[in-house]
């Protein structure tokens, strides 16, 4: 293809047989795309997952120990005997569990199977922030203002803290999903809260070193998605917005973002690249930047995985990021350039989670006593459960994620509006009410929003009056009006179901 460079040396190879080192909607994902490849898959589960979709669609399925991550889904030892004994040629990791373990990817590589992911080194690198913040301040590549290194003693961490100013954060150099991160906005709080991040970033991750840097007050989370081969190629595929956060986490992810002009999108794609060359990265990756109003960015981490909101990246830009992550695991070359992607449409992903948003997020378990999903023009779904299924409390309590894709933003919305209204799902609460709020409320649909939004404009009083507000006044006028007529008492009945009752049942 013109464009495309032809590697020098020829380092395919031909991959028939991958294990999936994963469950649920991931797995279920992965295996999709390698039977359209024509390549066979391994399944394995738990105890608790043994009826899992994904075990029945897999070509074979191998039960790897109790329902507890650590004696299942964590057995990386185990699951490497498997693939041996299987005959698997690859194990794709999925994201969670072993994806970013590199001593796995390497024991995986040293049992003479392929890794579906990045080189062990480049995990390494960037499986910590401070890794990888030395490794891209040679490639121009915009970092938040902070201290060089670790630092351990308290007043000289404060000392730097005052050189940089207030409000700083203190950050956990390894790990992620917000553990060993604390926001301090006065010296007098310092000395405590890096006591904590430096004691929970040790229970978390085994590991207890943080860093100072300073805490942009109203950011937005954007995150560049890049693919690399063997030969030094490496594209981006533009950014996701994923600002709409719980607890540091994401619960709403879109692309492309609606503040970036082409000049930023331009700037940011071409750091993320950097990132990925600064490190030797192979496969699919994802750049993560803190954007501040007026335009200016900042490297924030790389994951060395696919990421959950992956979806989104697809469906503007047509490619599909696993087959793409497998053709490199074979060593093929990009099969595009920069400049054959462009982006089409908009779209926006909503992460269903068994949790209660009235109730501060609280996840919950419980069996899924009906599940119908959403259908029709523009609406993907990708899950791993069916009805009469238990959300277990040993796993994340996603269920699914919901996916819509039209040609402009407000097509999505109003699309992602309808699809959340299709949804059934009952047995468990889950946060599709909260969803359904976001879409609705001015700050998204305008664009202007950060961070912060849940803090800034969420209450549970805003879930109340679609469901027991209504309700309660239901009840009032029904006890009136049997009051008044009690020699013919009628009885109003509501035919159409209330969602959130379906929801929340």
């Amino acid at each position: 293809m013109k464009g495309v460079h032809k590697p020098l040396i020829t380092m395919e190879h031909t991959i028939t047989k991958i294990l999936v080192a994963n469950r649920g909607e991931i797995a279920l994902r992965v295996m999709r795309t390698a039977r359209e490849m024509g390549i066979k898959t391994v399944a394995i589960y738990s105890e608790a997952d043994r009826r899992a979709p994904h075990v029945m669609f897999a070509d074979e399925a191998v039960c790897i120990g109790p329902a507890p991550s650590a004696q299942s889904y964590l057995k990386g030892d185990k699951i490497i005997s498997i693939s041996i004994a299987l005959g698997v040629d690859a194990i794709h990791p999925g994201y969670g569990f072993l994806s970013e373990n590199a001593i796995f990817a390497r024991n995986v590589e040293a049992a003479g199977m392929i890794f579906i992911g990045p080189r062990p080194q480049a995990i390494e690198i960037m499986g910590d922030k401070l890794s990888a913040k030395a490794a891209v301040e040679n490639f121009d590549v915009p970092l938040v203002p902070g201290t060089e290194g670790e630092v351990k003693d308290v007043d000289e961490a404060l000392e730097l803290a005052h050189a940089i100013g207030f409000p700083v954060m203190i950050k956990a150099s390894a790990g992620g999903g917000g553990k060993g991160m604390r926001i301090v906005h006065n010296p007098e709080e310092f000395a405590s809260q890096m006591q904590r991040a430096v004691s929970e970033a040790t229970n978390s991750f085994g590991n207890g070193a943080v860093f100072v840097e300073k805490y942009i007050q109203n950011p937005r989370h954007i995150e560049i998605q890049i693919l690399a081969d063997e030969y030094g190629h490496v594209v981006h595929l533009f950014e996701r917005e994923c600002s709409i956060q719980r607890r540091h986490q994401k619960v709403i992810e879109e692309a492309p973002s609606v503040v970036l002009t082409p000049e930023l999108r331009e700037a940011m794609g071409a750091a993320a690249v950097s990132v990925a060359k600064a490190c030797n990265y192979r496969g699919a990756g994802t750049v993560e930047f803190i954007f501040e109003p007026g335009g200016k960015f900042y490297f924030l981490e790389m994951n060395t995985r696919l990421q959950v909101e992956h979806p989104v990246t697809e469906q503007i830009t047509g490619k599909d990021l696993v087959k793409e992550q497998i053709n490199i695991a074979q060593g093929k070359t990009l099969s595009f350039t920069q400049e054959e992607l462009s982006i089409q449409g908009h779209s926006i992903e909503v992460r269903v989670y068994a949790e209660d948003a009235v109730a501060n997020f609280m996840p919950g378990t419980g069996i899924l006593k009906e599940y119908r999903r959403p259908q029709g023009l523009g609406v993907r779904v990708d899950d791993g459960m069916e009805q009469g299924m238990e959300v277990s409390i040993y796993y994340d309590p996603m269920i699914a994620k919901l996916i819509t894709f039209a040609p402009t933003r407000p097509e999505a919305i109003a699309r992602m509006k309808r699809a959340i209204s299709e949804y059934r799902i009952s047995g468990v609460q889950t946060t599709l009410d909260f969803a359904e709020y976001v879409m609705n409320h001015d700050a998204f649909v305008s664009g202007n929003f950060d961070t912060h939004f849940v803090q800034n404009y969420f209450t549970p009083e805003s879930l109340i009056p679609e469901n027991e507000a209504l309700e309660a006044i239901g009840a009032a006028a029904l006890a009136s009006m049997l009051q008044e007529n009690k020699a013919s008492q009628k009885t109003v009945i509501n035919e159409k179901p209330s969602r959130w009752k379906a929801n929340r049942g």
